[in-house]
């Protein structure tokens, strides 16, 4: 905004007897411009490599320039004072006829010092207002909470985390469907009980008291991060679902102790899976007993009879992958199903040494050979697991 030029000061010189000429014409204020509103580009989709499964959906302007307040006001020529009876005359003349009242700078400059005067009056009002001790509402933010939820954990078992955190509402039950995400867009089978598999671990940070569904809702905005085209992609490459490689995921994320065992024992599932070999994995029959038991963790070694549990997790007594994922995998875990080793193993046992790594093996003669060395390192433990000395 441009200031108005400051009216002249009177020169001195000899008195004039005639009036001063009329000010010049004021110069109309311009027009500013105003620009049209910038518009937002499209977000661009993503294109699906894969026929016959569709992933989810993953999920201004310029203000015109204002005018400025005023164009330079034309430069009003100055005269030489008028004499005393000129000024009276003069004087006289504006309030009668209302031709020559005051300068239209003199006006702007009254405006102006009313204007500060009212911001300075507010300024006192309101230090006036703070020394006589007039209190503030505080408005207290909610707490945030991490909520951790490691690899490997089924739905039982974050349930019983979200109640420890204090979440509000029944995780197993909202976990169960949601709007957000469709198991059939995967290749899950219609009436897919639940979202096994889906419910991405990780750290979350929540408000205190939120309600379980949000922390299902953003578990499963974390999952369609992490589970895209690439991943559909390997699927087909492999003659899987992406709904079936996010099974074995599942049962890596539960079977392997160690990072480097990861894609070998997702070598191992696809090689016997290839030869309708059952899977034989015991990670699937805790989870056949778990579902059975209505508990979060079953710690007990299997039974004689939980190992001919009468379930499809049974994968001893069923050839082929379970119905459902038997825990939610992780990124890595993801990754190793999406690419296995490329190793002919058909077989693995827990090292006798106790350390975590698997002993992978290609014919039932090595298998057994590695089996006996770890019962007998069992027995030499007094019946428990072997405890590793490498650390």
């Amino acid at each position: 905004m441009r200031e108005a030029p400051p009216t002249g000061a009177p020169e001195a010189g000899p008195p004039a007897a005639e009036p001063d000429p009329p000010p010049a014409p004021l110069a109309p204020p311009p027009q500013g411009p105003a620009g049209p509103p910038a518009q937002p580009e499209p977000w661009p989709g993503a294109e699906q490599p894969t026929e016959g499964f569709e992933l989810p959906a993953s999920f201004t302007g310029g203000a015109p320039q204002p005018p400025d307040d005023q164009a330079p006001r034309a430069e009003q020529r100055l005269a030489p004072p008028p004499s005393r009876r000129a000024r009276s005359r003069r004087g006289a003349g504006a309030l009668a006829g209302g031709q020559r009242g005051r300068r239209p700078g003199r006006r702007r400059l009254f405006a102006l010092l009313a204007l500060a005067g009212a911001i300075v009056a507010a300024a006192v009002l309101a230090l006036l207002s703070l020394s006589s001790g007039t209190k503030k509402t505080v408005v207290a933010l909610p707490a945030v909470i991490n909520v951790l939820i490691p690899e490997g954990e089924n739905r039982l078992q974050i349930a019983e985390i979200a109640r420890a955190k204090g979440l509000t509402g029944d995780y197993r039950q909202v976990s169960e469907h949601s709007p957000l995400l469709d198991p059939a867009s995967y290749g899950a089978p219609h009436g897919t009980p639940d979202l096994e598999g889906f419910l991405f671990p990780a750290t979350y940070e929540l408000d205190k008291g939120a309600p379980a569904l949000r922390l299902v809702e953003d578990q499963l905005a974390a999952f369609t991060e992490h589970f895209g085209p690439p991943q559909v992609a390997a699927a087909k490459a492999l003659h899987v679902t992406p709904y079936q490689l996010l099974t074995v995921a599942s049962m890596v994320e539960r079977e392997a102790l160690v990072p480097g065992d990861r894609a070998k024992i997702a070598a191992v599932i696809y090689n016997r899976l290839a030869r309708g070999i059952p899977l034989g994995i015991d990670a699937s029959i805790y989870y056949a007993v778990e579902l059975q038991l209505n508990i979060p963790t079953y710690t007990h070694e299997l039974t004689e009879s939980q190992l001919h549990i009468d379930s499809p997790y049974n994968t001893r007594l069923h050839a082929g992958l379970p119905p459902t994922p038997i825990s939610n995998p992780g990124a890595a875990s993801i990754e190793a199903a999406a690419h296995p080793a490329r190793v002919s193993y058909l077989y693995y046992v827990a090292g006798a040494d106790g350390c975590g790594e698997q002993v992978f093996s290609n014919d039932q003669a090595e298998f057994e050979a590695d089996v006996a060395a770890y019962r007998a390192a069992v027995e030499k433990n007094g019946g428990h697991p072997p405890v590793c000395k490498h650390h």
